[in-house]
């Protein structure tokens, strides 16, 4: 049988116990399926009723479940649908899902099969299903709302726009090369300029987000570095509120990259603790070493840890009349091809100085003195952090970019109309022309899934009344 035709099923709902459980069918076979495991016919479609399941071959029980029936095409994806609501427990679950492979034309459902199906029935396209899997992944509100967003079609919407200018275009273009003897305006290669202009202004406006989407759907990094012991691992459990990393007084302890999630004023973060940076002792030192430098080129945020004794000045002796002097030039060499001005610097063990002025230091917007054993300057901190993850998130066009590959089809589609843009008006091969505007309209639809040839053809016949 061919697989397209197969009925699927399979655990809708998550594994493990719980007070229900859903189980998913779907496709051509799910009523006569859902008639063997229930000995009745199916309910009417959108009206749930209760039903004793059995096992198709034993006769044994197996649950008395809520059945809900979605009859093709007004279901999720596109087929018939049936939706098994059981008792949640693990032997339930699995004396059902056993029951259902035995019944011939059923299989188990491939990893993202039913998306796949809506996607190919027509219910939804790429960028909706990709919205769902963001939707169930999502750990923050903000993560949900751009999740909702998108499955809404509100990104599919814009993408399928900018796909049937630029269809129109390459068709009126393909009129011109192909049918010269037909009455045609004339000049249609020039007369198009001003609309593919916008739209690359549009692309390009898209383009140049600062991967706000992206880093609001994956979570903006947060790297911790240092030289050795200066406090990275106990602010790591500070700020996450977890013991995840190990503390200890013995310069090297951390060797390995730590990880851990955060959510930030509803944004999400992941908070990374790095090996101490100094010249290594020995070879799994030095790839820790090599990991932190690493984690740091590619991060969002970098927080440098210093030791404050040795960076604050006079240590305060005297603070009703002179304001602390903080001397930063002596960081180590790493650090100082790393530092730029958006790093956040801390000058940690401040509780060892006489009078430690803790937190943000007034005129340095990302200087904070604290310490993570006293639990002084964190609250600052902590603030300052969950602000800028905000400001690296907030997407200001909604909605916005959330994967690499919508960025590399739109980059693509980009430089297309760009060679379109610079070719000189009184010497463009229209067919030149025409496969630039072609091939970015290909580009845009990777990005939904709408690649289609033959709606060049029937926007060419229906706009220009070929061969009347």
């Amino acid at each position: 049988m061919d697989a397209a035709q197969d009925s699927i099923f399979a655990l809708a709902s998550g594994h493990g116990r719980a007070g229900v459980s859903v189980v998913r069918l779907s496709g051509p076979r799910v009523m006569a399926a859902l008639a063997s495991l229930t000995r009745k016919s199916p309910p009417p479609p959108r009206l749930a009723s209760v039903r004793r399941l059995y096992d198709p071959q034993s006769g044994a029980l197996l649950d008395e479940a809520l059945v809900l029936v979605f009859a093709a095409p007004a279901s999720f994806t596109g087929e018939d649908v049936v939706e098994l609501h059981l008792h949640g427990g693990r032997a339930v679950v699995a004396s059902v899902l056993e029951g259902l492979s035995k019944i011939k034309g059923l299989r188990g459902a491939e990893p993202g099969e039913f998306t796949r199906r809506a996607f190919e029935q027509g219910r939804m396209d790429l960028t909706e299903a990709e919205a769902i899997n963001d939707l169930v992944m999502a750990q923050t509100a903000a993560q949900q709302q751009q999740a909702l967003r998108q499955m809404g079609g509100a990104l599919g919407r814009i993408y399928e726009d900018w796909r049937q200018r630029l269809m129109h275009a390459y068709a009126r273009i393909e009129a011109d090369i192909d049918f010269p003897d037909e009455d045609l305006p004339e000049d249609i290669v020039d007369t198009l300029r001003p609309d593919m202009m916008r739209l690359l202004d549009e692309i390009s406006t898209h383009l140049g987000d600062d991967h706000r989407g992206e880093r609001l759907r994956e979570g903006v990094s947060i790297v911790l570095l240092g030289a050795p012991n200066v406090g990275k691992s106990s602010l790591l459990n500070a700020l996450s509120k977890k013991d995840a990393a190990i503390v200890s007084d013995i310069a090297g302890t951390t060797r390995d990259v730590i990880e851990v999630q955060m959510n930030l004023l509803g944004y999400p973060a992941s908070l990374i603790d790095t090996a101490g940076i100094r010249e290594a002792g020995d070879s799994i030192e030095s790839e820790g070493v090599r990991r932190a430098l690493d984690k740091a080129h590619q991060a969002d945020i970098r927080v440098l840890l210093l030791d404050a004794a040795a960076h604050i000045i006079g240590d305060g002796d005297d603070p009703g009349d002179h304001a602390p002097v903080f001397d930063l030039s002596h960081l180590p060499a790493d650090l100082v091809r790393l530092r730029d001005d958006a790093d956040i610097i801390l000058l940690n063990k401040a509780d060892q100085l006489t009078h430690p002025p803790y937190g943000r230091q007034p005129g340095e917007e990302r200087l904070f003195v604290i310490s993570v054993t006293a639990d002084r300057g964190i609250a600052d901190l902590l603030e300052a952090l969950s602000h800028r993850v905000m400001e690296l998130c907030d997407v200001r066009e909604a909605p916005a970019l959330t994967r690499i590959r919508h960025r590399q089809a739109l980059e693509d589609a980009q430089a297309c109309l760009q060679r379109y843009m610079q070719a000189d008006a009184e010497h463009r091969d229209p067919v030149l022309a025409a496969e630039d505007i072609r091939m970015a309209a290909r580009a845009v639809g990777r990005i939904t899934g709408q690649v289609d040839v033959e709606s060049m053809l029937d926007i060419v016949f229906s706009s220009f009344c070929i061969g009347k």
